[in-house]
């Protein structure tokens, strides 16, 4: 067997390097490195949560339009946890883009009265703006009806959130929800039945199904709030499973839910809807959720 010329070696060693060029190394599991001395850099994946988004667009119902919080049977918009700019509240959309930013890139599409049905086209609202973060707090008027028989149903409730969901997805996959509990309303009944004009401006038919008849402790009336109680603990558990499949989405953990308000943060024009110094802990609950490293068990 003759040996190959030094020529015929040669030849070889150029195909052999014009192959491993055309299929790009990809053969050894992986291009080789950079020489040393340039500027190339492994690119690295962007965090799927960003802690800092340059725009907010709020949806939700009364308590997002800070409704009572200024004058009575009135939105107060400037005093809203979410997109307000007075200076005592603090909105989350201030803390997250300061005072200016705020006023150019925040937007606030909340309606007072809204129920979770009404999130879909609220959604489709906000996902029109292109924000990179979507405020979510609704659900108190679901439970909130002129009698427990009324609320609406669990599932329905789940058809409609996965709804909204997916109406922002379609249009903005990668804009960023935070979701808000609905807040304790058997708390809103212990706390603000102990003074008599809140419990004179309940008799208007402010949340009948949890709030009629504030003085009655017979049986009925306490499997009536039990009753309230209990669709308001399912609500939560539904925003919670769906946020948690959608990987942009953060629940804050029953912190609304299991913040132990007092009558200081309730409007006194109704003693039901939050105060200035009500939204204010709102702001800070969203705040903390949203600039947290990670997912947090709990945020108080």
């Amino acid at each position: 067997m003759r040996k190959r010329s030094s020529r015929g070696r040669a030849a070889a060693a150029v195909v052999a390097a014009a192959v491993l060029g055309v299929a790009g190394c990809d053969a050894g599991g992986g291009s080789s490195p950079a020489p040393e001395g340039t500027k190339a850099r492994a690119a690295r994946p962007a965090p799927v949560w960003n802690r800092s988004p340059a725009s907010i667009a709020a949806v939700g119902d009364s308590i997002t339009r800070g409704f009572d919080a200024c004058t009575v049977l009135s939105d107060c918009p400037e005093v809203s946890w979410a997109t307000g700019s007075d200076a005592k509240v603090d909105s989350l959309a201030v803390r997250l883009l300061g005072v200016t930013g705020a006023a150019e890139r925040s937007w606030n599409y909340a309606q007072t009265g809204a129920r979770m049905a009404d999130l879909p086209g609220q959604m489709a609202q906000a996902a029109a703006r292109g924000p990179e973060l979507v405020t979510v707090m609704v659900g108190a008027n679901d439970a909130c009806r002129a009698s427990a028989s009324a609320m609406t149903p669990v599932a329905d409730f789940r058809a409609q959130f996965e709804e909204a969901l997916h109406t922002l997805r379609a249009a903005r996959p990668k804009t960023q929800v935070y979701v808000a509990s609905v807040p304790n309303l058997k708390r809103l009944w212990s706390e603000g039945r102990a003074d008599p004009l809140g419990k004179q401006v309940w008799k208007l038919g402010i949340c009948p199904s949890m709030l009629s008849d504030a003085d009655d402790l017979t049986g009925a009336a306490t499997l009536r709030r039990d009753q309230v109680q209990r669709r308001v603990v399912e609500y939560n558990k539904v925003l919670k499973e769906v946020c948690a499949k959608d990987r942009r989405c953060r629940f804050d953990n029953n912190a609304v839910y299991d913040y132990r308000f007092d009558t200081d943060q309730l409007s006194h024009w109704d003693w039901f809807h939050p105060s200035r110094d009500g939204q204010a802990r709102l702001a800070a609950i969203a705040y903390r959720t949203i600039i947290a490293p990670r997912p947090v068990a709990q945020v108080r």
